[in-house]
């Protein structure tokens, strides 16, 4: 079965949530570039500097990686970017991290948030452990952000609004969960290439990293004929205003 597109006609605003610097850039953002041609605005919130990603003293890291970071959202069209300082390569999943990414969706307002997978295991092997923090707590904060009780001295204090997201979507893979997908083919897909790119000195800090030419089209081309297109980002959408499929079949029956 063909995978539908994501009903993005329907989006004015994204926030992106991720742990890392580069986290968008492996395929990802190609979407994203897709969507700010067409008008919506995405936002990148960074919940870390990416200070341990490299051989360099931290604090030298964290200033070269957020520089690559802004490189590439202006690639793809991104002009809000927030990096916040929780610590590289032991973030915690906790209040403090929900709280934080519900102060950014409260702030941003979005109809999505993209979100990143929090399973220990995946195609590829077990995950990383901040992803999997991150992942789990953008999909808490998610509900947080849209209840007026939970992190209320945003509302009381910083004047922040709930906001209730309508969307909740993470990236996927052909036959593992992807439910929706985004075409990429052609500038989309360019653009997200030389978005990776932008990252020249992480990669190179990478043993053996393949050349983001190399191996982006080839993994958005697999995703491409789950899609019936050339080149395709898919994702796991959930759509958080809709009534639960056993709900809506109890009632049918």
């Amino acid at each position: 079965m063909t995978l539908p597109a994501l009903p993005e006609e329907s989006f004015q605003r994204v926030l992106c949530v991720v742990a890392h610097p580069d986290d968008m850039e492996y395929g990802t953002s190609a979407a994203v570039a897709r969507w700010t041609t067409r008008g919506i605005e995405v936002g990148y919130l960074l919940l870390t500097r990416g200070e341990a990603g490299m051989p360099n003293p931290p604090e030298e890291t964290a200033r070269l990686r957020v520089a690559e970071q802004q490189a590439a959202c202006a690639v793809v069209g991104v002009e809000h970017l927030t990096v916040l300082e929780h610590p590289d390569g032991v973030l915690v999943y906790g209040l403090d991290l929900r709280r934080d990414i519900c102060r950014e969706i409260r702030r941003f307002k979005p109809d999505v948030v993209l979100g990143t997978g929090y399973a220990i295991e995946t195609p590829y092997g077990f995950d990383q452990a901040d992803h999997r923090a991150a992942g789990l707590a953008t999909l808490d904060a998610v509900r947080d952000a849209g209840n007026r009780w939970v992190f209320p001295e945003q509302v009381d204090d910083e004047d922040l609004e709930p906001h209730s997201v309508r969307w909740l979507i993470v990236p996927g893979l052909p036959g593992f969960g992807a439910t929706h997908g985004v075409d990429v083919t052609g500038e989309p897909l360019r653009r997200g290439v030389a978005s990776l790119e932008a990252h020249a000195a992480y990669l190179a800090a990478l043993p053996d990293h393949p050349a983001p030419e190399d191996f982006i089209p080839k993994f958005t081309a697999m995703s491409g004929k789950a899609m019936g297109v050339e080149h395709a980002v898919l994702f796991r959408a959930h759509d958080l205003q809709a009534p639960p499929e056993f709900f809506t079949e109890a009632v049918q029956d």
